[in-house]
């Protein structure tokens, strides 16, 4: 498999210097800067893809009969106060 250049980037030298600081030991500030790109496309990845399921799941819902929270939250609270009341007027 042939391989590819990422472009290279100016920064500025203090930041060169503290990327330098946390390399392990044996890792080179390319390979550094390779396993953070790579994390940094994976999480990116897995949170499009989180979206995309949020989405959709707000699709189906919209074609179910969806109950907004704070419509529920409504509900119930009206339940409650009737309930308190009805046990004011047990007392």
């Amino acid at each position: 498999m042939k391989t590819a250049i990422i472009p290279p980037i100016r920064v500025d030298p203090e930041l060169k210097k503290q990327l330098e600081d946390v390399l392990e030991p044996g890792e080179t500030l390319s390979s550094f800067v390779l396993g953070a790109a790579v994390q940094t496309a994976s999480v990116r990845k897995a949170e499009q893809a989180f979206v995309r399921r949020a989405l959709a799941s707000e699709r189906r819902a919209e074609t179910t009969g969806y109950v907004p929270g704070g419509v529920v939250f409504e509900r119930l609270e009206g339940i409650l106060a009737t309930a308190k009341r009805k046990r004011v007027r047990r007392k």
